[in-house]
């Protein structure tokens, strides 16, 4: 039998502050919060974002939020800047905190002492509660990363992860506590049961009763056709549908020396230092949004070339089969994606069809690599959300790292909409 609809219906709440003293950030944003009715919405989950500026002050922070609202769970990180509702801090001390009344049925908090459970296998008969999708925060430093996503991913019904790393010079650091848990103790000097956690994954995983709508925007643009890789050696691609990778590589840049040539470097090194890879597996879409990248594109940094053995090399790993081409970062791209998966995502809560399903609150993970000033405008990437979504709650981060299904992504941005 599904829980009880809250009296309020599902709402969330949100608000933001900078300043250079965690206690005072904390007391600004708790008095939007409490002017907003914190204190009657009967909050169960919470989202913490702290830019690496204020992140020595977490323990501080966190403590306080929970002496205000001790019955909330919380989740959340440190990034190179913090998102909220049409605003982008980027290189200042800010806080980003947004609540919401999410029954306590339809989510679990998750992280290293107390991890996600396996999911059952879809043959068997559905007992207990079960994740439908989780969002994750990790530290980018965790080794074998990729794979703990993919277990993780493992974990829930549908494969489906949002999220991003922790991001900062001094501090990368995720948040996540649930009151409920036993060993959540308020005044103990264990940052693990304040709800502070270095390494590691940690977040927080839904039941399918919550609505959530997921996607992912690219920042790059392909500047070359989709190839398939045909010879590969761990991060070294040495073909591309048969051809040398360099010559595909200097082709696609419209390098026109010959690679015997000595101006050929000259002329083709600039280039190649603006120059990235998108990478799919071999039954996924590269290319599925006609010149953009798909979803499940991932983009990498060239690390090296092989003049001899007309080799390219990538900051991932490779296998044949794989697809690829060569992209470069794309800001009028960027922007046209971005207003795609809004509108796309404005969709799904077309009252027409879903007329009893509205948005009411979201989370942005963007790439440090974009924001305002990729967008050409402080708050740019805000301001084309907001236009597309209106102004509904919304926080997030800069991540050093975007996750979605069970890739690390770069340069892209993951919007994910509550609905009620």
């Amino acid at each position: 039998m599904p829980p009880a609809a809250h009296p309020l219906g599902l709402r969330c709440l949100h608000a933001h502050a900078t300043h250079p003293q965690p206690d005072l950030a904390l007391e600004l944003v708790w008095a939007q919060l409490a002017s907003q009715g914190a204190r009657e919405l009967g909050a169960t989950l919470g989202w913490c974002y702290l830019s690496d500026e204020l992140a020595h002050g977490a323990d501080a922070i966190l403590r306080g939020l929970r002496q205000h609202l001790p019955d909330v769970a919380w989740v959340g990180a440190a990034g190179a800047g913090v998102l909220a509702t049409g605003v982008e801090y980027l290189g200042e001390p800010a806080l980003a905190v947004m609540l919401c009344n999410l029954p306590h049925d339809d989510f679990r908090i998750f992280h290293g002492r107390h991890p996600l459970p396996p999911a059952q296998a879809l043959s068997l008969p559905r007992t207990g509660w079960h994740a439908h999708v989780a969002q994750v925060h990790a530290d980018g430093q965790t080794p074998d990363l990729p794979d703990l996503l993919r277990e993780l991913a493992e974990r829930t019904d549908t494969g489906y992860l949002f999220g991003g790393l922790s991001a900062g010079q001094a501090h990368s650091l995720h948040l996540a506590i649930d009151p409920r848990d036993p060993a959540a103790h308020l005044g103990s000097r264990d940052p693990g049961a304040l709800g502070l956690w270095h390494g590691g994954l940690s977040g927080v995983a839904f039941h399918q009763r919550a609505r959530l709508v997921s996607r992912v925007t690219q920042g790059c643009a392909p500047v070359g056709p989709r190839r398939e890789i045909t010879a590969a050696d761990r991060h070294l691609v040495y073909e591309l549908d048969g051809l040398p990778a360099l010559q595909c590589l200097m082709q696609d840049l419209g390098v026109s020396a010959s690679l015997r040539s000595p101006d050929w470097q000259r002329e083709a090194l600039p280039k190649v230092r603006m120059t990235l890879a998108g990478l799919t597996e071999a039954h996924e879409d590269l290319l599925s949004h006609g010149a953009h990248f798909g979803a499940d594109s991932r983009v990498r940094h060239l690390i090296g070339l092989d003049p001899a053995r007309q080799g390219v090399a990538l900051s991932e790993a490779v296998r044949t089969g794989m697809q690829l081409a060569f992209c470069q970062r794309d800001a009028h791209a960027a922007r046209q994606d971005l207003v795609r998966v809004c509108a796309e995502i404005r969709e799904e809560f077309d009252p027409s069809e879903h007329p009893d399903s509205q948005p009411v609150g979201a989370i942005y993970v963007s790439c440090t690599g974009r924001g305002g000033p990729h967008f050409g405008a402080p708050n740019g990437e805000m301001a084309v959300i907001a236009h597309a979504l209106g102004d509904i709650p919304l926080v997030g981060f800069f991540a050093g790292g975007e996750i979605a299904r069970h890739h690390l992504h770069g340069y892209t941005g993951v919007l994910t909409v509550l609905g009620g």
